[in-house]
């Protein structure tokens, strides 16, 4: 993005601040849904920054502008962000976020404005807490932006589809059923949401409002006898609208849920999940109807996937390792024959051999392809602006990350594999196996149901804990159902809180995915989706009962970068066993190069 065109529009930001009476501003990553990846209406950050990471905070001030973000983004942002006059701020431990700064820097009687409808009531309350000690206005009722961002895009209008009906195990009116149980167990006489995946799962709808994710823009509210969907009626078909009166769901305008909101009583008591639901949702409510605070039920709900939805799963992975068996074929076939390939490539590469599989819809998230120092940036993305080609000099070689996944009407996918490029170091190798190593520790993990999903982070840190080596982010989060990529309520990172929502239960999906870093030199990781399966054939029952990991991605890791030495004989056998099942998975689903491909990289070792 054009520096000047930053810098012009801090300068505009700026003044208005002034003409406002304003100190500062605060501008998230985030929309009235509290999502991960946002439609261009609600990208301001990206608008005023020109940073395109998918998280990151602005603050700007009269004399500052600064942009707080995660370590994967670092090195992402610190170039992106140069000649902007905006700072990259680290987001670490011990290191102050951008409450702490607003609340050390301003003075008593400031204020500082955050649009309501991006700013969600946790948030909310965090940002109060600092700045009530030190007498400083929060401000969430003014879209500041609104006066300089002119061209603003419009809001997505993509018409809603049905999840295909021979996918789906559980009817609407079914899981608004349980829902409403959820409800009732919590003391609820209403229930809102506004995250999206929770919608599209509750109604078997899906839309395209979102990049990756086939979400629609929408609110529900639920109460014991009424349910209504508030969206776009444009988006809606007449069939969709009588299948959603069928299960029990009347229909209404999006804007319109302040105003139903707006008539809630004092008798009433709102169930909602104040990390999903945004201030400026709630801006009409009375200030004396009561909240529960909590987990939405569908969140836990729709992270357990039934027997059937697991079943179809396994399906779509299938096709995927089907479609990466094609991909990886004629990709190493076009590097033998001297073609020079770059990272944008491999993108469009994996588009079109994936495309082919039955019941395809779209990637799952950009596509990260990363060569050599590209790869030790967790959240890189080629550009046609900056890419790299995977050129080496004769005698020397590198390694190239590659973190991709698809959207299929049957599952969602990700997976990340290494590749060898050129003649491959020691070093290469000792670190692709250290976390080959982490990798199977975690595979082969039996734990206890219902432990917190954080605490067994440590069991895949482990050996590369013992080697001094670690990585940055989380080792595993959870997966969707033809959803989003990206999905709660586990997440296995030691970092993490704790809560009793976050507990490991069967038929979960998540991913397994520790890596290495080494800035400027290369990345790996290496990533598949696993499920939470009783422990099969199990002896002991006085503890209580266990679950383990069934490993559902299908796709060789490179054998080609093992130092093989470091592996014991347990690690040895679950990586041959690992190829011998996906080599009976996909060896009748591909045909010439690509079954020469599968059966040469699922060789035991």
């Amino acid at each position: 993005m054009n520096k000047q065109a930053i810098h012009d529009r801090i300068d505009s930001l700026r003044k208005t601040l002034v003409a406002q009476d304003l100190t500062a501003i605060i501008v998230p990553s985030a929309d009235p849904h509290l999502s991960e990846y946002l439609p261009e209406y609600w990208q301001a950050r990206l608008w005023l920054s020109g940073f395109t990471g998918s998280v990151g905070t602005l603050v700007v001030t009269a004399d500052f502008a600064g942009l707080w973000t995660d370590s994967r983004y670092w090195v992402h942002a610190a170039d992106q962000l140069e000649g902007t006059g905006i700072s990259l701020e680290k987001l670490a431990p011990g290191q102050p976020n951008h409450i702490d700064w607003l609340a050390t820097h301003l003075a008593e009687g400031d204020s500082v404005a955050v649009d309501g409808n991006v700013l969600s009531i946790a948030e909310q309350d965090k940002l109060l807490n600092a700045f009530d000690a030190n007498d400083i206005t929060l401000i969430t009722e003014r879209d500041v932006l609104t006066e300089i961002w002119t061209d603003r895009p419009a809001l997505p209008s993509a018409k809603l589809y049905q999840h295909d009906a021979q996918f789906v195990a559980q009817s609407a009116s079914a899981k608004l059923a349980a829902v409403r149980a959820g409800m009732a167990d919590a003391g609820a006489t209403h229930h809102l949401l506004s995250s999206l995946d929770d919608i599209a799962w509750l109604t078997n709808l899906r839309g395209a409002d979102v990049d990756y994710n086939p979400v629609f823009l929408a609110h529900m509210l639920i109460s014991k006898d009424k349910a209504t969907l508030f969206v776009d009626n444009n988006k809606v078909s007449s069939d969709i609208a009588k299948d959603l009166q069928d299960s029990g769901i009347t229909l209404a305008d999006y804007d319109a849920v302040q105003d139903a909101l707006s008539e809630m009583t004092p008798e009433d008591l709102l169930l909602l999940d104040p990390s999903k639901v945004a201030v400026g949702t709630l801006s009409k409510m009375a200030d004396d109807v009561g909240f529960i605070e909590q987990m939405a039920p569908s969140t836990l709900l729709k992270s357990v996937k039934s027997v059937a939805d697991i079943e179809h799963v396994r399906e779509a992975m299938r096709q995927d390792g089907a479609a990466l068996s094609e991909f990886f074929a004629a990709f190493e076939q076009r590097l033998a024959d001297g073609e020079r390939l770059s990272e944008l490539d491999v993108d469009s590469m994996l588009i079109e051999v994936r495309s082919q599989q039955p019941h395809y819809v779209s990637p799952s998230f950009p596509t990260i392809a990363g060569f050599n120092e590209n790869g030790a940036l967790p959240h890189y993305r080629a550009t046609p602006e900056k890419f790299s080609y995977l050129d080496v000099s004769e005698g020397e070689g590198g390694l190239l990350l590659i973190d991709s996944g698809a959207q299929y009407q049957n599952g969602t996918t990700d997976i990340t594999r290494v590749v060898g490029i050129g003649t491959v170091t020691n070093e290469h190798k000792r670190d692709f196996t250290t976390v080959l190593k982490a990798h199977i520790a975690l595979a082969r993990a039996s734990f206890p149901d219902g432990i917190a999903s954080p605490l067994i982070d440590a069991i895949c840190r482990a050996p590369l804990w013992q080697a001094q080596m670690d990585y940055g982010h989380g080792t595993g989060h959870g997966v969707g159902y033809f959803l989003n990529v990206h999905e709660g309520p586990q997440v296995i990172a030691y970092s993490a809180t704790t809560p009793k929502e976050r507990a490991m239960k069967e038929g979960m999906i998540s991913s397994n995915e520790p890596g290495l870093y080494r800035e400027g030199k290369w990345g790996i990781r290496i990533e598949n989706l696993v499920v939470n399966m009783p422990v099969a054939n199990a002896t002991e029952t006085e503890f209580g009962e266990f679950l383990n990991f069934e490993t559902i991605t299908y796709c060789p890791i490179d054998t080609r970068l093992l130092d093989t030495t470091l592996l014991n004989q347990v690690e040895v056998d679950w990586l041959n066993d690992y190829h011998s099942q996906v080599y009976a998975e996909l060896k009748d689903r591909v045909e010439g190069a690509a079954l020469e491909w599968l059966t040469e990289r699922t060789q035991a070792i």
